[in-house]
């Protein structure tokens, strides 16, 4: 799921705090109702700021990404995947 603020700002940091909480209710939300539907065994949760941070769309947006026991070979390192040497500790 994304969780998308209403009003535009390029990334989480141009959030004021009221939306900042916001967005963050929204993600319990999303969870919620995922696991109302789904019982996933745990969550990734994301937001990637800038190009090089692997942002797409220059709209804030929170990925809400339900985990599942196998669904990857080794779920170690969880969203460090991204920096190799840090992947597996």
């Amino acid at each position: 799921m994304l969780v998308i603020p209403f009003r535009h700002v390029r990334d989480l940091f141009g959030l004021t705090n009221e939306e900042w909480h916001a967005t963050f209710a929204l993600v319990d939300e999303c969870r919620r109702l995922i696991e109302s539907e789904h019982s996933p065994d745990g969550y990734n949760i994301g937001f990637n700021v800038g190009r090089y941070a692997g942002q797409s769309l220059m709209h804030c947006h929170c990925h809400v990404i339900p985990r599942y026991v196998g669904d990857v070979e080794n779920p170690t390192g969880g969203i460090r995947a991204v920096i190799p040497h840090k992947r597996l500790y």
